[in-house]
């Protein structure tokens, strides 16, 4: 005979529009039963054996949180690295402190160099922060702290390496190497400065194996433990297989199908790793692995990326470029060639997500788009613009157009708009970033995430929301855009049903209702009842996976 488990509380917030709130939440064989209150319920409970459980009744229930982009693979490797970073960031040992200027991070580097006794091992350090560290470190730098030991630097947002001499030998780099991406002095000479994929597999492939070795399976407990404590209940991995395909599935396989792991977790699949091993039959492979999946561990579409990073300024933007007359990258494919490699897994129906943070690159992604679909017109296709940093109006409403969805980085309206309208892209388009308004406007359907832990920002949805909501710079006081502020129903729908629907499972998750999986977060206040600007600092009782309580 099943069995339900009816859980009273304070509010219980369902995020589905026509049945908005309810005062109980029933659940049986770990997914929604029904929501209303214990007397809208009979009909259930009259016929099946139940128990109420009071654990929730001074609490608010709602949708587990999504978080639709992380990276927790080789963030769980990098936050074990030594540490150069401008933030207070997470490590093994507790919280590393944060290097506010550039002579402490060369100070941290010759510290770790002194206490390695071996002086051909490998120092490998990660966090630089460009912008707020004095731009980027480069070979002869490097060189003055060891010439014998090989120094690895990788930027917090890690679309830029730094190589001394002996790691440009260690990594078989020589001064003809003509890889895009491959930055060099005034002179000609390497500057051991490496941006995006193709350079950064040539400068760190040796590395790639150390790194994810050092995160492994307790890392990725790690991550997920941080990921809960926001009332996470569902991510995803947007570079899977960007190391070994094999290593990667394996140690997530291992550790996401424990029943203790405390989320589910979606894989997207990096095109550019897959096509560098299967080429032309990338596609084939990548449907090959899906039935690999079930309701946990799953994979989900394929991940392009045209061009670089917003924090580490490598993105790619429109006139005037950036306040120094430079401009950023675009990433391993020819945006005349996106369409070309995007078209297999299109006709295939693989959704596809395509990393976009600069208006340049919006465009070209965009226009990728466009000839897929004058190619191949398709419906419900979710070809999503993740990261959509620095866009214009008229994008969005393209976009819509199109019939595209966006993933939203929008934590760099509080974070780092002041600090890029400095240092790179100038007041208008800093002060825009993440244009949630517009894409309201235009009806274009959006998530939010973090891209945690490769950007200078935590993971937790309800900060995001708020970011969303308030736009409030780091001064605690500037309004940043306020015609790109959005409400908070909105914002809660992109933590929730919304950002289901970019990863594919809007018809699982994202909202209570009946027959979706009975996944929770547990809030200790109200978003509806507390004043906005308070909606970061709701503290978060924990999560309930699959009908399983998992307190924080």
């Amino acid at each position: 005979m099943k069995h339900i488990t009816v859980y009273p509380a304070r509010r219980v917030i369902t995020m589905d529009p026509g049945r908005p709130f309810a005062e109980a939440v029933a659940v049986m064989d770990g997914r929604v039963l029904s929501t209303g209150t214990i007397e809208t319920m009979q009909p259930w409970l009259e016929r099946y054996p139940h128990t109420i459980d009071d654990t929730f009744r001074d609490l608010v229930i709602m949708p587990g949180l999504i978080d639709p982009h992380t990276h927790f693979t080789h963030s769980a490797g990098y936050l074990a690295l030594h540490y150069i970073g401008p933030i207070p960031s997470p490590g093994p040992n507790g919280i590393n402190p944060p290097l506010k200027t550039r002579q402490e991070v060369i100070d941290k580097l010759k510290a770790a160099d002194a206490a390695e006794k071996d002086p051909t091992a490998p120092i490998v350090a990660w966090g630089l922060d460009p912008a707020a560290q004095g731009g980027n470190l480069h070979r002869d730098e490097l060189d003055q702290i060891s010439k014998t030991r090989p120094i690895f630097c990788i930027s917090y947002a890690p679309h830029f390496s730094y190589l001394n001499t002996p790691a440009l030998k260690h990594s078989n780099v020589t001064e003809s190497t003509n890889v895009h991406g491959v930055q060099r002095y005034p002179d000609g000479r390497l500057s051991g400065v490496f941006v995006e994929i193709e350079a950064n597999r040539l400068a760190l492939g040796g590395m790639r194996g150390l790194i994810a070795k050092l995160g492994g399976a307790e890392g990725l407990r790690r991550m997920g433990k941080i990921a809960q404590e926001a009332g996470v209940t569902t991510s995803a991995e947007l570079i899977f297989g960007m190391g070994d395909f094999e290593i990667e599935w394996n140690m997530y396989s291992s550790t996401v199908n424990e029943e203790s792991y405390p989320l589910r977790m979606g894989l997207v699949t990096l095109e550019n790793a897959i096509h560098h091993k299967h080429g032309a039959k990338a596609v084939d492979f990548l449907l090959s692995v899906m039935p690999r999946s079930n309701d946990k561990l799953f994979f989900h579409g394929v991940k392009f990326l045209s061009d670089g990073s917003f924090p580490a300024m490598s993105l790619r933007v429109n006139f005037p470029g950036y306040l120094d007359g430079s401009n950023g990258l675009r990433n391993d494919i020819p945006w005349d060639e996106l369409p070309e490699r995007m078209l297999p897994f299109w006709k295939a129906g693989v959704q596809i997500h395509c990393h976009a943070n600069g208006d340049e690159a919006v465009d070209a992604s965009l226009n990728a788009l466009a000839k897929l679909q004058a190619m191949q017109p398709r419906f419900d296709h979710r070809f999503t613009l993740e990261h959509y940093c620095i866009s214009r109006p008229d994008q969005a409403r393209r976009l819509k157009a199109l019939g595209g969805a966006a993933s939203v980085n929008n934590y760099f309206v509080h974070y780092r708009s002041q600090l890029h309208a400095r240092e790179g892209f100038g007041p208008d388009r800093s002060e825009a970033v993440a244009r949630l308004g517009s894409l309201e406007r235009e009806g274009v359907i959006f998530a939010l995430h973090s891209d945690y832990s490769l950007v200078l920002v935590p993971l937790h949805p309800l900060t995001a929301a708020w970011a969303a909501i308030n736009r409030i710079a780091l001064d605690g006081k500037t309004v940043q855009a306020p015609g790109e502020r959005i409400g908070l129903e909105r914002a809660l729908r992109a933590i929730t049903i919304d950002a289901a629907y970019v990863l594919g499972l809007d018809d699982k998750l994202g909202s209570l209702e009946t027959g979706k999986f009975a996944d929770f977060a547990i809030l200790k206040d109200d978003p509806f009842s507390v004043d906005v600007m308070a909606l970061k600092d709701i503290p978060i009782w924990g999560t309930v996976l699959n009908g399983r309580l998992q307190p924080a």
